[in-house]
């Protein structure tokens, strides 16, 4: 079982390693949800993640989020209460990141 305070590590490492991304930003979420069910008092139980990955390229929103779980499966079994995500190739993400 992962140390609770090093979840966030945790969810870095298997992403780095599995995706490989070119951005990655993990917001910890869990301080929202306190009380709630599935939240641990020590938080580090809700995440929000941006991933940017070439994997990602010419996949569906669906087919990246199961490469995510995919990498996230033993930290989902057991730390992770809940995960919200953004799932974007390298093109989409500078389409987003363009001014208007």
């Amino acid at each position: 079982m992962v140390n609770p305070m090093r979840v966030r590590d945790a969810i870095e490492r298997n992403l780095k390693e599995a995706l490989r991304p070119q951005r990655l930003e993990i917001e910890d979420e869990s301080h929202r949800h306190a009380g709630h069910a599935g939240a641990r008092p020590e938080g580090e139980s809700h995440f929000r993640l941006t991933v940017v990955a070439d994997s990602f390229a010419g996949k569906s929103r669906i087919e990246r989020q199961r490469m995510v779980y995919a990498a996230l499966k033993e930290l989902m079994e057991s730390q992770i209460h809940a995960l919200a995500m953004t799932t974007l190739s390298p093109a989409e993400d500078g389409e987003r990141q363009s001014p208007v």
